[in-house]
């Protein structure tokens, strides 16, 4: 399963939803997912892949990690993926 596979149904099971239901361009808040699930879905995609996700739940806005779309979320994931490689 790609990278991309796996995030999407990482994100949909948290937003009670089918992977088909997510989209490049959905918000997590679009998916109705809240800050908590957000928190969850961090960890779990932390869990899958082995990495660390900087990310700052108490300050979002702070974070050099991209959370504006499912897109960006992918992307960020295959760039700490491609980097702890190295």
């Amino acid at each position: 399963m790609s990278v991309k596979d796996k995030v999407i149904e990482i994100i949909a099971e948290q937003a009670v939803l089918e992977p088909g239901d997510v989209t490049m361009d959905s918000s997590l808040e679009d998916l109705g997912i809240d800050s908590l699930g957000l928190v969850e879905s961090i960890f779990a995609i932390e869990e899958e892949f082995d990495i660390s996700v900087p990310f700052n739940a108490n300050e979002p806005t702070e974070s050099d990690f991209d959370i504006t779309n499912v897109q960006s979320i992918i992307t960020g994931i295959e760039a700490l993926i491609t980097a702890q490689k190295a």
